[in-house]
């Protein structure tokens, strides 16, 4: 859990981590895989889950920064995107730190004529690293909690 009376360095830390995180949804949106990747470090692991990752196997795995922008490029597969980040924690321990955050993510695309809208409801598991004096993501869990199928009307 967060302590509640960080000092100036942990406010200053946390502050990072949430722009960070915040960084990642909003170039995501923005269709810039190679700049979400950069966010990660070198040898970055990202898995992505259906459930809780101590009761189900990932149903992708991703290791690396080409793996992670290769696979970031795949939004282009839709119109628009929309990342809202919700509530966090992060605990910080000197240069590590963990964290999770909730993220309702949604993908709007056209098939045939037919506008079409997902909304996944996810939870991220973070542990990130400070490097050069820069807070990067080590490891990132993707859980799906549900997704919501539908037609969209403009």
């Amino acid at each position: 859990m967060s302590n509640p009376n960080p000092s100036p360095e942990q406010a200053t830390d946390r502050a990072a981590l949430r722009e960070l995180v915040d960084a990642y949804a909003r170039l995501a949106d923005r269709r810039d895989a190679q700049g979400q990747a950069a966010l990660f470090t070198a040898d970055a692991r990202v898995a992505v889950y259906g459930g809780e990752p101590d009761t189900t196997e990932p149903t992708q795995v991703l290791i690396g920064r080409d793996e992670l922008a290769a696979a970031f490029g795949a939004l282009q597969n839709y119109d628009k995107t929309t990342h809202f980040n919700g509530q966090s924690t992060v605990t910080i321990d000197g240069d590590r730190a963990t964290g999770e955050t909730y993220c309702l993510a949604h993908h709007l695309w056209t098939e045939e004529g037919q506008r079409s809208l997902m909304v996944m409801s996810i939870r991220y598991y973070d542990t990130f690293v400070r490097q050069d004096d820069r807070w990067f993501f080590a490891e990132r869990q993707l859980i799906t909690d549900w997704i919501d199928r539908r037609n969209s009307t403009p």
